[in-house]
């Protein structure tokens, strides 16, 4: 088990590894969101918003090692938190591939470009939502909210 910030995972919830199941203190599964995004200080903050309503993080730089993250934990995240502009492997790539080798991750996107969104046209299919940046933390958290009641719905 690991629970530490200087890993990507949120101190606030314990991750067993390789198991997909992320547990509060009082034993309850917590939702488990795996966050890419380039910007430290973005991966930060959307990691403490989400993370005010119970939901256990992960947070990768890009694409490439989220993707890694996601063969590694066999697709064991309720999320998919991307940005779409990153180095390596953008958010479009990875949520072509993730939704390919995981059929049932919810995937929500974030970009602060417009012509980033425009390329998310006729991605409906495997792409819950866009949000675009910069947004509030209330912003955030409504939307990761939605996206996971779609997916339990």
């Amino acid at each position: 088990m690991y629970a530490s910030s200087a890993s990507g995972i949120s101190p606030a919830a314990t991750y067993e590894q390789g198991r997909g199941a992320a547990l509060a203190e009082d034993g309850c599964l917590m939702p488990l969101v795996l966050i890419a995004d380039d910007e430290d200080s973005m991966r930060t903050l959307v990691a403490r918003a989400i993370a005010m309503d119970g939901h256990a993080t992960v947070t990768a730089e890009d694409g490439a090692e989220a993707l890694e993250i996601l063969s590694r934990e066999q697709g064991a995240f309720d999320l998919l938190l991307t940005d779409i502009q990153m180095p390596v492997m953008d958010g479009i790539a990875l949520a072509l591939t993730a939704v390919r080798d995981f059929p049932d991750l919810t995937i929500l996107l974030m970009t602060g470009f417009a012509d980033q969104r425009e390329r998310t046209h006729g991605l409906n299919a495997i792409v819950h939502d866009v949000i675009t940046k910069p947004f509030s933390v209330t912003d955030i958290r409504a939307a990761v909210a939605a996206a996971l009641a779609a997916r339990n719905g």
